[in-house]
């Protein structure tokens, strides 16, 4: 019999529709309806912390449970109050506050408290086998050009980083979006450090395996964009990552334009090892939901 184009098309479409394909486990912006209410975590290639924050007012011993039943691994964004509970769960603190994001090295006045704070949790860190501490540049000063303000940061890092070495504790220096003003934490503007490019320089100015990049996936789509490509680019000095939906810092689904399925495969296939936090704010009435839908999109 002699094989037309259209008998092979036919053919070929008959043996697809016998195979049984099973769905991938996550998907480029869920839904919300295919949201599995009972989610956990199976893959775990991506070990997952959430930024407690953004939970608010969700007691921390609550969200501390669902993270661990939700299959997590740690938390930040905590009162220090709270790690004898994570510890007790068997999860980790995966990142330690310090100074704040306004209060930064960008103005020289800061620099006592923001030495005292930095210092501080690295002591902390080293204490209680944590691994990294975070830290920003500061708002943007009147009578302080762009090239004093990184000559400041760097001059008030630089005092803190044999500490950081010594106790093999990392510094994550935080870049932040400048564009969105219409809530205060979904973003900054005036922040310093609104550059992710510029950030990866200060960085490589310092020039310590001590101190490196805390990669927003959310602010890094905002001000720069180009996601999949600058984690490739740079992965050499990342040492953390967060996560939120754009636009609105919302859950992970399909209102909000990343997708982070390849976002996290991209992470994996730079061999990272450390964390991503979850750090979108929950929109739907049920948070525990919100938890195991961003769970399992970034479980790949």
């Amino acid at each position: 019999m002699k094989l037309t184009r259209r008998s092979a098309l036919k053919t070929a479409a008959a043996t697809v529709a016998g195979i049984s394909i099973a769905p991938a486990t996550s998907s480029a912006q869920m839904a919300k309806k295919k949201a599995n209410p009972n989610y956990r975590i199976k893959k775990g290639r991506i070990k997952q912390s959430i930024m407690g924050w953004t939970f608010n007012p969700m007691p921390t011993p609550e969200l501390a449970k669902l993270s661990k039943n939700v299959g997590l691994v740690a938390m930040e964004g905590i009162s220090r109050e709270h790690y004898p509970l994570v510890r007790k769960l068997g999860m980790d603190v995966s990142l330690v506050g310090s100074h704040g994001f306004k209060k930064g090295p960008v103005d020289p006045r800061n620099h006592d408290e923001c030495i005292k704070k930095l210092t501080e949790a690295i002591e902390l860190c080293a204490e209680a086998g944590y691994k990294r501490v975070i830290t920003f540049t500061g708002m943007k000063e009147k009578g302080i050009d762009a090239a004093e303000a990184e000559k400041n940061c760097i001059d008030c890092w630089k005092k803190v980083i044999p500490l950081a070495e010594k106790k093999k504790i990392t510094l994550c220096l935080e870049h932040l979006n400048s564009r969105d003003d219409t809530h205060p934490m979904k973003g900054h503007p005036g922040y310093f450090g609104d550059d992710v490019d510029h950030c990866v320089k200060m960085i490589e100015k310092i020039g310590s395996p001590s101190f490196k990049l805390l990669f927003d996936v959310y602010h890094v789509q905002i001000m720069n964009g180009d996601v999949i490509r600058r984690i490739r680019q740079s992965q050499d000095v990342i040492g953390h990552y967060h996560t939120a939906g754009n636009p609105g810092r919302a859950e992970l689904d399909d209102t909000q334009e990343i997708n982070y399925p390849a976002v996290m495969r991209a992470i994996v296939e730079t061999g990272y090892d450390g964390y991503v936090a979850q750090e979108f704010i929950p929109t739907w009435k049920d948070k525990s939901l919100a938890l195991r839908h961003a769970a399992e999109v970034c479980d790949v």
